[in-house]
Formats: structure tokens, C-alpha cells, sequence
């Protein structure tokens, strides 16, 4: 016997529009959305650094969900570690022990990068450059080498060159530690573009300014192509004011950067590294993987409408 509506004094409740309903029918439409867009893939290899020198902004997990989102696509994507906690290579499945071979052993003793770079078990489209904990000397180490700003840019270049056209990288995110030293300025030099992950907290533009002034000076002295093409609002969470005005203030000051889609604060998106897996694998369906897969699909748009005006 099929089971009656829930009712009050006698009377059906009609929950068709509840908040709840309406929010599973707007997380409807948008899986429809994306189940019959297509990704574009670029005229060419697009590398972002993913930077801020706050610390607990969604940096690494931004860098592996979009590069999972873009990999379940059907793009080719490299994830370069350059944080010695290796939270990037974990969060892919990437064997980081002590012992192996990562982007250490590629900055400071010239080991081609195919020799190192492994693909994640869980999505086969995306490889990792991993990081391990003797990258934490790099700082040190680096100083006095010939080209060290330079150094990932160049083993990145040769990497590339050496790919057949038919397994050609269409993307590369480079996952930064929260600090401004000579890993970070690396990252800058090898990059084309800057994905900046802003939490929806207070603060959250505190030391944006000192990021820019810097990403301003690399442009200056080291590498002039280098702009901030995309800023992705994190951890935001459709209760509070407070996340609201921080998003409205960043698209503000940052217009023609922020994307449309915003991160939430979610226990999956927390949850997935500890099973060696990014949202997308771990929980697909939920809103977390919802909203990485369309800011990834939003950040190939924006790369096709720049290349083309």
C-alpha cells in the first residue's frame, strides 16, 4: 500500500517547495548540465600554479579535484607536488615514501621527469610529479645552483617536448606549499597562469596583496606571461552572511577572475584523501564533486574564450 504524505491536522503537507526539494531539483538540472557538455580541450598545454600563502585554503584539494574533474573528462593532466607534506601525491593514490623519487631528485640532481612521474590508480588521465619529505631541504639546497628559479621550468619543458603528440599534456597544475620561498618562486617561473583558491572566511583577503605584489615582481624579473587568470572561491557555505559577503567583496575587487562556481565546506571533499582518493572518485555524487567538475568545466570555457578573442 503506498504510504501517505505526511500531514498536519489531517492535512497533506505538499514538500514540492520546501528548500530541500528545491535544492535537490537545482542539483538535478546541473548534473543534466554537465552530463551533456562537452570539455574543450586547449589549442595547447595550460599550466597553472595553484597559490596562496594562507595556509588552509583549499590549495591542494583545488589542484586535485580539478585536475580529477578534467581527467574524468577525457584531458590529460599532470599534478606536479611541490609541498613537502605531499597532501597532492596522497590525495591521488601517488606514492610519496621516503626513499622515492619526486621532485627532489628532478630540481636538484637533474633526473628527467618521465622517469618519476606515476599516474594515479584512481583516475588513469591525470600523473603526478610527487613530493616527499626530503623536499623540505630544497629551500636550502637550491640557493646556490646556477637557474634556480628556473629549474622546474626547464625539466618541465623537456618533459613536455619529449611526449609523443598523441599523449600530449593538456593541463598542469602545480600545487604550491603556503610560503613564498624559491619552491614557490619555481612553481611561478614554470607557469603560465595562477589559480588562486580564496576561502570564504574573514580574512580572506589578507596577504592577497603581498601574493600579487610578488606574482607582479616574477612577471617583472623572471617570467613576463605569467598572469592571474582564474580565482576560485573555497569552503563557502550558503548559511552564513558572512560567506556571501566575502564572495561578493572578492568578485569586486576580482571581476573578470573569480569563477561562477563556488567550493562548499563539505565532509566528503575532507574525507577522500584519507582513502587515497580526490572527491570525484571517492563520492561522485555528491555536491562537492558536483562543484569541482563544473568549475573545471568552467575553467576550459574561460581558456577558450581568451584564446579566442
Amino acid at each position: 500500500m503506498a504510504e501517505e504524505a505526511p500531514s498536519i491536522q489531517g492535512d497533506p503537507v505538499d514538500l514540492t517547495g520546501s528548500p530541500l526539494a528545491r535544492a535537490l531539483a537545482d542539483e538535478g538540472r546541473r548534473r543534466r548540465a554537465l552530463s551533456t557538455r562537452t570539455v574543450p580541450r586547449p589549442s595547447h598545454t595550460r599550466v597553472f600554479t595553484v597559490a596562496n600563502q594562507k595556509g588552509g585554503v583549499g590549495k591542494t584539494t583545488s589542484a586535485v579535484n580539478l585536475a580529477a574533474a578534467l581527467g574524468q573528462s577525457g584531458l590529460r593532466v599532470l599534478v606536479i607536488d611541490m609541498d613537502p607534506q605531499g597532501n597532492a601525491s596522497t590525495a591521488l593514490g601517488v606514492p610519496h615514501s621516503t626513499g622515492t623519487s619526486g621532485v627532489y631528485d628532478v630540481l636538484l640532481d637533474g633526473v628527467p621527469m618521465q622517469d618519476v612521474v606515476t599516474v594515479s590508480p584512481s583516475v588513469p588521465q591525470v600523473s603526478c610529479l610527487p613530493a616527499t619529505i626530503d623536499l623540505a631541504g630544497a629551500e636550502i639546497e637550491l640557493v646556490p645552483l646556477v637557474a634556480r628559479e628556473a629549474r622546474l621550468r626547464k625539466a618541465l619543458h623537456a618533459y613536455l617536448d619529449s611526449l609523443p603528440a598523441a599523449e600530449r599534456v593538456d593541463y598542469v597544475f602545480i600545487d604550491c606549499p603556503p610560503s613564498l620561498g624559491l619552491l614557490t618562486v619555481n612553481a611561478f617561473v614554470a607557469a603560465d597562469e595562477v589559480l588562486i583558491p580564496i576561502q570564504c572566511e574573514y580574512y580572506a583577503l589578507e596577504g592577497l596583496s603581498q601574493l600579487l605584489t610578488n606574482i607582479e615582481m616574477i612577471r617583472e624579473h623572471l617570467n613576463p606571461g605569467l598572469r592571474v587568470s582564474n580565482i576560485l572561491l573555497t569552503m563557502y557555505d550558503a548559511r552564513t552572511k558572512l560567506s556571501a559577503q566575502v564572495a561578493d567583496e572578492v568578485r569586486e575587487h576580482f571581476p573578470q577572475q573569480v569563477l561562477a562556481t563556488s567550493i562548499p565546506r563539505s565532509v566528503r571533499i575532507s574525507e577522500a584523501p584519507s582513502h587515497g582518493e580526490t572527491v570525484i572518485t571517492y563520492d561522485p555524487a555528491s555536491s562537492g564533486a558536483l562543484c569541482y567538475l563544473e568549475a573545471a568545466a568552467e575553467l576550459a570555457d574561460t581558456g577558450e574564450e581568451r584564446n579566442s578573442a
